[in-house]
C-alpha cells in the first residue's frame, strides 16, 4: 500500500499562498522530540540552515514567535527589544499546544492558531534558503527566509546569543 502524503497546517498554508517548498521526513523515536541539531544530522542538510521556532511571552495576551538556528540560544534581553517589550520568558511548554496548536519540537512558525509577532534571527536574511518544522515532529520545510517572513508578516531581527 502506497504511504499517503501526510499534511500539516503548514504544509496546507504554503501551498495556498504558492510559496515555493520542499518537505524533508525523519523518524524520531516513539514520535519523541529531538534537538534541532539531531533534526538537520537526520535530514542530512547543515546545520547554519536549519532553524527553530520558540515561542515567548510577556505576560497573559503577549505572545512572540521566535525563529533561531537551531544551534544558537534565544537572547532574551534582545528579543524584549525586538518586540518593544521590558522583559519577555520562555512559554511554559504545557501552554504551547493550547496557544499555538503545536507540540514541542513539532511547532512551526507557519499555521499557528493565531498569527503572532514573529521575528526572524538576522542570520538567515542572507540566506538563500532555509528549514523551519512543518508543524509536526518528523517533517521539515524548506523555503527562502523572505517567503517565510512574508507569509507569517515577521521582522528580521538581532536575537540570538553572541558567541
Amino acid at each position: 500500500m502506497a504511504k499517503k502524503n501526510v499534511k500539516t497546517n503548514a504544509i496546507r498554508f504554503i501551498e495556498q499562498q504558492k510559496i515555493a517548498h520542499e518537505v524533508f521526513e525523519y523518524t524520531s523515536e516513539n514520535g519523541e522530540a529531538v534537538d534541532g541539531v539531531t533534526v538537520a544530522s537526520k535530514i542530512g542538510q547543515p546545520i547554519e540552515r536549519v532553524y527553530k521556532t520558540l515561542i515567548a511571552t510577556a505576560g497573559k495576551g503577549h505572545y512572540y514567535v521566535f525563529v533561531i538556528p537551531v544551534a544558537a540560544e534565544l537572547n532574551l534581553k534582545a528579543a524584549a527589544k525586538a518586540v518593544g517589550e521590558k522583559k519577555v520568558e520562555m512559554l511554559a511548554v504545557k501552554e504551547l499546544l493550547d496557544l499555538t496548536g503545536y507540540v514541542r519540537g513539532g511547532c512551526s512558525p507557519i499555521g499557528m492558531k493565531k498569527l503572532f509577532p514573529t521575528y526572524i534571527d538576522e542570520t538567515a536574511e542572507s540566506l538563500d534558503y532555509f528549514i523551519v518544522s512543518a508543524g509536526k515532529i518528523g517533517m521539515q520545510i524548506k523555503l527562502t527566509p523572505a517567503d517565510l517572513a512574508r507569509a507569517t508578516k515577521a521582522k528580521f531581527a538581532s536575537i540570538i546569543v553572541s558567541e
